[in-house]
């Protein structure tokens, strides 16, 4: 068994690769690579759930169409002309590729969640494709708090993206910085934390100087529009 965040012993992975080999066998698209296996194990603690997890993983993707999302999808097409969420060219110290969200250019009125849910998912899996998983396969995912109001406050999309993260995407999170918060922010941060597990809030980092922020990128590659 896994603790939570730390690396499965070699013999749960090799139980947990040989239960999945007859599947991918019998199916190549639902393969997985032993990394993704890995971080299964790591999320999900014992061979029985994280092999279980894995199915409703495949299953998902399949019913979600994961692997026909494009960005001419009308859908994300129109998320995109927002600019509210990017990849960043740049990656952050650890070699992590960069998602920015910049939040002032969200408004919870004016969304629609099925969107933007199937443009996070879009975003996300640009993200996955980036990482190099003999180097290192989670993200860096950044919320620009700058100009933030409580228009911007989308808990909904918060919960979609909690959901995501933890049971199709686990451990693809390696930190995620919040930056330039004002305090409005820090009460809705009360009503956010009890929605995550232990390990996935200690990769949150509240960030408010550049000090701090070198530790993880330079401050630079962060869009100033």
């Amino acid at each position: 068994m896994a603790v939570n965040g730390v690396d499965a012993s070699e013999t749960d992975f090799v139980e947990m690769k040989a239960r999945c080999q007859l599947i991918f066998d019998a199916d190549p698209s639902q393969c997985h690579t032993d990394a993704s296996l890995r971080r299964f194990l790591r999320a999900f603690l014992t061979v029985d759930d994280a092999f279980k997890a894995l199915l409703k993983c495949n299953k998902w993707r399949r019913n979600f169409g994961v692997e026909t999302l494009s960005p001419e999808d009308p859908d994300i097409l129109s998320e995109l002309g927002t600019g509210k969420a990017i990849m960043l060219s740049h990656r952050d110290v650890r070699g992590r590729p960069i998602i920015y969200i910049a939040v002032r250019k969200h408004s919870v009125y004016e969304r629609d969640i099925d969107k933007l849910t199937k443009f996070i998912v879009y975003i996300l899996e640009n993200g996955c494709r980036k990482c190099n998983e003999d180097v290192i396969d989670n993200l860096c995912i950044v919320f620009d708090l700058k100009d933030f109001s409580m228009g911007c406050m989308d808990y909904q999309f918060v919960k979609n993206l909690i959901w995501l993260l933890s049971k199709y995407y686990p451990e693809r999170l390696g930190v995620c910085l919040i930056v330039n918060a004002p305090m409005l922010f820090y009460g809705c941060w009360t009503a956010i934390k009890p929605w995550l597990n232990e390990v996935t809030a200690s990769k949150v980092t509240f960030v408010n100087d550049e000090k701090t922020m070198m530790e993880y990128l330079h401050p630079d590659m962060l869009p100033h529009d």
